[in-house]
């Protein structure tokens, strides 16, 4: 498959054909790397995972205790 480097605003860009995209699984949105490599670019799909609850406290340490946090008075629809 070919394609042409053409003009985008100030930049340049490659169109991807939807073909392509299907064979990999891309979709509109999907968030990529692109990185140089000698004289090759190479294009990879950040999968981005969620973290579990596990992960997101294992670097917490201490005791946590909420308190009310003042915002000031009502105003305007608030009241």
């Amino acid at each position: 498959m070919y394609a042409r480097i053409q003009k985008w605003g100030n930049s340049q860009a490659i169109r991807l054909p939807k073909g392509l995209l299907e064979v990999v699984a891309w979709h509109e949105n999907d968030k990529v790397e692109i990185n140089a490599e000698k004289d090759c670019l190479v294009i990879r799909r950040i999968q981005k995972r969620h973290r579990t609850i596990e992960e997101r406290l294992a670097g917490f340490s201490g005791n946590y205790e909420g308190a009310e946090w003042d915002t000031g008075n009502a105003q305007g629809n608030e009241v």
